[in-house]
């Protein structure tokens, strides 16, 4: 396996932080998930990398097939509590790709679930639906 490109975030207070890269281009107040929170959450973090990692990939796959379409993912992250006290993640990527019929917009998003990064990443660890829309 040879590494392509590393990045690294750094945290400060957990979910009553900040987050920052270490070259000071990005900093952003990290709150708890709410409906009033002032800064981001890492489930809106992770949603952000998801959808534009899938997004990437599944453009990648229509180059490869030779399929136009525009596209676009939608990454719904949720958090649930377990029976034991602790904390999961589940995720809904609602995809749409212009002027495709389902069934080839399934094809193509199965495709690129199966080439995605961070779909490797969770699969058998969480919960992740795909749905055409």
């Amino acid at each position: 396996m040879k590494k392509v490109y590393e990045t690294a975030m750094i945290n400060h207070g957990g979910r009553e932080g900040e987050v920052q890269a270490p070259n000071g281009t990005m900093k952003m107040k990290i709150t708890a998930p709410g409906i009033h929170s002032e800064g981001t959450n890492p489930e809106q973090l992770f949603a952000a990398g998801y959808a534009s990692c899938f997004n990437g990939a599944l453009q990648h796959i229509l180059k490869e097939e030779g399929v136009e379409s525009e596209t676009e993912v939608k990454a719904r992250v949720s958090l649930y509590t377990l029976d034991d006290g602790g904390y999961t993640i589940g995720v809904i990527l609602e995809v749409h790709l212009e002027g495709l019929d389902k069934d080839t917009a399934t094809e193509m998003t199965d495709k690129a679930h199966a080439f995605c990064p961070y779909s490797k990443a969770t699969k058998g660890n969480i919960e992740v639906e795909l749905v055409i829309v």
